[in-house]
């Protein structure tokens, strides 16, 4: 890489503006980092964002030693930083690689393996690169993603470094941006504690026996993403655990309504097969439908689907999990890697493994169209209520004075679209919000 450092005076008294242009000669390892667009979330992503933080520290140490810390030469970095920081990777934008990157750093078996100094280090980093964002909330979206399943999975390798992050994430950009997260970290502290009490309560009242080891999470629905929530039609051995689990929970507290998110469960299956037993780690889905065989040698995929009340694409993802993919639990017929309508599955009595203890995955589902869906979700309540705000302490306002302002306001965490803005004006006259000035078109008035 080359700096080029261009000077501009303007004007009588010798005014002056500063360009940062960063010019690659060889474009080597851009080319490197956007060679293979299959690997969206992989190596070369994480190279990328490393390259990236090489790349600002560079230029930063130029700014300080060469410019004197002179802030013309900050803004001008800033600047050039900006404009390809907001450009999108490989089909994913920076927000979402710098959220992949801090993940892969924070969770346990991650590709960068580093002392704690150099984890607090990059994530220092990683912080000011975020500044360069404009999709802030894109961000602060896939990261909490990933953080729930760091969190829920027992993925986190260090619980200091988590909240050593959210601090840094907290003074770049306010209580608000980390509010939710800070709340899931302290919930599953709470849900520990809430767990002690539900085994000292198991061991008080020996009628309550669930039968089985029973773990419960309890969360608050507002500080975590959003989960599908299906009335999975439950074993007989699971409904007893929910039901003893609920009569514990109705006794804590009376007003709390519990909602039971069945696909983020994890169960501790033993097989008996011909060869010998063995342990298989499983989901709540997956081992609904095991259970399913303890009472019929033969299922259908309608049956199957029918009996666990399941829509098409999970009983899809959970059937080829355990017929199609490396441990066949199910015999599947006819044998093809395609799950259908058609099918008919048996258990698998032959079925052996090296391992005494082996875990089950299901395929993994590509969360990003939803995580993309939300946020735009969200942009559209925040720009009402910026909309709102405004025009209930203006009263009157221009059209573009009222975007204008609605784009500064928002600015911290997104860069709002003119045309998203324009719709949402619409939308907030046709709920009687605002009204169009008979006269004047352009010109919006409050409705109290």
């Amino acid at each position: 890489m080359q700096l080029i450092v261009s000077f501009y005076y303007l004007g009588g008294k010798g005014s002056l503006r500063v360009y940062f242009r960063l010019r690659n000669q060889s474009s080597m390892w851009f080319r490197y980092v956007l060679a293979d667009k299959k690997d969206v979330v992989g190596l070369q992503e994480q190279v990328f964002v490393r390259k990236v933080i090489e790349l600002h520290d560079k230029y930063l140490a130029y700014v300080n030693d060469c410019f004197q810390n002179h802030t013309l030469f900050h803004k001008a970095l800033k600047e050039a930083f900006e404009v390809f920081c907001n450009k999108g990777v490989a089909g994913s934008s920076s927000a979402e690689l710098l959220a992949t990157f801090c993940d892969n750093i924070l969770k346990k078996g991650g590709s960068e393996k580093l002392s704690d100094e150099a984890i607090e280090e990059t994530l220092e980093k990683v912080v000011k690169l975020l500044a360069y964002i404009s999709d802030k909330d894109l961000f602060a979206e896939f990261y909490r993603k990933k953080l729930a399943r760091r969190l829920l999975f027992d993925k986190s390798a260090n619980d200091d470094h988590e909240r050593s992050i959210l601090t840094k994430l907290k003074q770049q950009c306010g209580g608000q941006f980390t509010s939710k997260m800070e709340g899931m970290v302290t919930d599953l502290t709470l849900a520990r504690e809430n767990q002690t009490s539900f085994e000292e309560y198991l061991s008080n009242n020996p009628n309550a026996n669930p039968g089985i080891d029973l773990t419960v999470t309890v969360l608050t629905t507002g500080f975590w993403p959003s989960y599908k929530s299906f009335d999975l039609n439950l074993p007989a051995e699971m409904v007893k655990c929910v039901e003893v689990f609920r009569e514990f929970y109705q006794i804590k507290t009376k007003h709390r309504k519990l909602t039971w998110i069945y696909s983020l469960g994890t169960c501790n299956l033993i097989g008996k097969f011909e060869q010998k037993t063995m342990e298989l780690i499983v989901t709540t889905y997956q081992a609904s439908a095991l259970l399913l065989f303890n009472s019929s040698d033969r299922l259908s995929y309608s049956e199957i689907m029918t009996q666990l009340n399941l829509t098409d694409d999970d009983v899809v993802r959970l059937l080829h999990s355990l017929s199609c993919a490396k441990y066949k639990i199910l015999n599947k017929e006819p044998n093809t890697k395609i799950i259908s309508p058609t099918d008919h599955f048996e258990f698998n009595s032959k079925f052996t493994d090296k391992m005494r203890r082996i875990k089950i995955p299901l395929p993994p589902v590509d969360e990003k169209k939803k995580v993309i869906e939300d946020v735009d979700k969200d942009r559209r309540y925040a720009i009402d209520a910026s909309i709102v705000r405004i025009m209930k302490s203006r009263k009157v306002l221009g059209h573009q004075q009222l975007v204008m302002e609605c784009v500064e306001q928002l600015g911290r965490m997104f860069k709002p679209d003119f045309k998203a803005i324009k719709k949402r004006i619409e939308d907030l006259i046709t709920r009687d919000y605002l009204e169009r000035d008979k006269e004047n078109p352009n010109l919006f008035r409050y409705l109290a």
